[in-house]
């Protein structure tokens, strides 16, 4: 039996990454909630519950070598359009405990390996 490649482990690590953030949103949406702007239209929650089935549809698509091209793409696509969730948490936090601002500073920048780790899923399927 061979080793996985690297390029196949970084598309299942993100895979799984990604469906266990949309298991997470429909499992447990309210922390979510708090993340969608208030310029979208309709509830928060419906938000919350299309960007969790959208993170299990694209997880699913890099976990399968033969969709794992379009998953990458789909992913990094993903990944900008949750940013200004990423935005709105951390302008919201800037009141909160040192913690809870941290942790929304962070994941600002966290976004931009996401979306290179994904445009490199995409190029190497």
């Amino acid at each position: 039996m061979s080793a996985t490649p690297p390029a196949a482990r970084r598309a299942l690590l993100l895979g799984a990454a990604l469906t266990g953030a949309g298991a997470l949103h429909l499992a447990r949406p309210a922390p979510f909630d708090g993340l969608i702007p208030r310029v979208l239209p309709g509830p928060a929650r419906a938000w919350t519950l299309g960007s969790g089935v959208a993170e299990l549809g694209v997880g699913a698509l890099l976990l399968h070598p033969r969709t794992r091209r379009g998953g990458g793409w789909a992913a990094a696509a993903l990944f900008v359009g949750v940013w200004p969730g990423n935005v709105t948490m951390a302008w919201r936090a800037r009141r909160a405990s040192r913690t809870r601002r941290a942790v929304a500073l962070v994941r600002l920048p966290l976004q931009l390996p996401l979306i290179a780790a994904a445009l490199r899923v995409a190029r190497e399927a």
